[in-house]
């Protein structure tokens, strides 16, 4: 079973099995934060631009780890409606999850973003890569965003996912790829020797580092 040693590495991995969308017209987005190192890689090997498009997680009310859906940039809500009668989730709390969750997208949009217009995705191949899924949601969120946007294929790219997940993307974007797909899953991070949590800070640097005319040892 693949172990990554941080997400960098993952990247470089996950780059070689896409390498065969270099040179077409082809766009970079990384779901924050965790997905940037690994989307930077990506985007350098393939000689795409890197994007983020900004993903937040609605977390079941005293259980924020559980999704019970998900928003995206563009005004995109998924919801799971299998986990909001399981756990009971009011009208209500559904509301004011999802009010507190578009502010930190829309601080995170600027933080990360600045005056920068958001992503072209229009008639291009969008990759949408992060560092491994559980739930899906914030994935599944994603790739609705991105063809709201009328990109001209949506291509999943992750490194460990649980494999029902892998499946349940297949049906939201034209390609899955998933590098492992462990039986028992568990969480992302067990995959990674390193997992250590990804700062703003890094990920502004690392946009900054894949502009066109910066050197990539900057980023290093």
């Amino acid at each position: 079973m693949i172990r990554f040693r941080d997400r960098a590495h993952a990247g470089r991995l996950l780059a070689e099995r896409l390498r065969g969308f270099a040179g077409r017209p082809t766009i970079v987005l990384a779901l924050p934060r965790g997905g940037v190192p690994v989307g930077f890689e990506v985007a350098r090997r393939l000689d795409a631009p890197l994007d983020v498009f900004v993903v937040r997680k609605l977390g079941v009310p005293g259980h924020e780890e559980l999704a019970m859906g998900a928003i995206a940039t563009g005004g995109v809500r998924m919801m799971n409606d299998d986990v909001i009668a399981l756990a009971g989730v009011s009208a209500r709390d559904i509301d004011a999850v999802t009010a507190r969750e578009r502010q930190e997208l829309a601080r995170r949009e600027r933080a990360y973003r600045g005056d920068r217009p958001p992503p072209d995705v229009h008639g291009r191949t969008t990759i949408l890569v992060d560092d491994g899924l559980a739930t899906g949601a914030t994935m599944r969120a994603a790739a609705a965003g991105v063809r709201r946007l009328e990109a001209a294929r949506v291509v999943v790219a992750v490194l460990a996912a649980a494999a029902e997940t892998c499946e349940l993307l297949a049906g939201e974007a034209d390609e899955v790829v998933c590098l492992t797909t462990p039986e028992p899953f568990y969480a992302v991070g067990l995959w990674y020797e390193d997992f250590s949590e990804t700062s703003d800070d890094e990920v502004r640097r690392l946009l900054d580092a894949a502009r066109p005319g910066t050197r990539p040892a900057e980023a290093v």
